[in-house]
């Protein structure tokens, strides 16, 4: 079995993944988010993570703000989906490729397609230019149809459900429910 790195911002996207993907890749996932510069945040989400880990290996990276910060300097008040936001998925995708690489996964994904407040072209067109960028594969899904199931899959395990990304400025400027 293919072993994949896939790139996980939270519990509830994973979810519904992690129960598709497991039957077809040797998972592992990799929790990389600077972008959630509060640290309880950040460790609850993780902990959150932990939560469903039967059907794959977790590794809960750095948490690093200022890494995040320094990219968004001047993009503070960028509206939502915007290009502080395609900075922020370049950052958390390409540190997931630089693992991939260095601890021989040969494809790499995210999560992060799962939501209906993401667009998954651009995302994925991040994630392609992440994997040419670092030598490794980068596998392209649009999981906008597992939705409604991580919903579900959050109920059952009784998940922590975020209303916002993760930054203070999607915080401040909430479009989530």
């Amino acid at each position: 079995m293919d072993k994949l790195l896939l790139h996980s911002c939270c519990a509830p996207c994973s979810s519904a993944i992690v129960e598709e993907l497991y039957k077809h890749f040797d998972l592992t996932l990799y929790y990389y988010n600077p972008c959630i510069t509060d640290k309880d945040e950040y460790y609850k989400r993780a902990d959150e993570l932990k939560k469903f880990r039967n059907k794959a290996t977790i590794i809960i990276g750095p948490h690093t703000p200022n890494a995040f910060f320094e990219m968004a300097k001047g993009m503070e008040h960028f509206p939502e989906g915007g290009a502080r936001c395609r900075l922020c998925y370049y950052q958390r995708l390409n540190k997931t490729a630089a693992y991939a690489k260095q601890n021989d996964f040969r494809y790499f994904s995210t999560t992060l397609t799962i939501s209906p407040y993401k667009d998954s072209a651009t995302i994925n067109a991040i994630g392609k230019q992440c994997g040419w960028d670092n030598d490794v594969m980068y596998m392209p899904f649009d999981f906008g149809y597992l939705y409604i199931k991580s919903l579900q899959l959050c109920k059952e395990y009784n998940l922590y459900q975020q209303d916002y990304c993760g930054c203070p400025y999607s915080k401040n400027n909430c479009t989530q429910p």
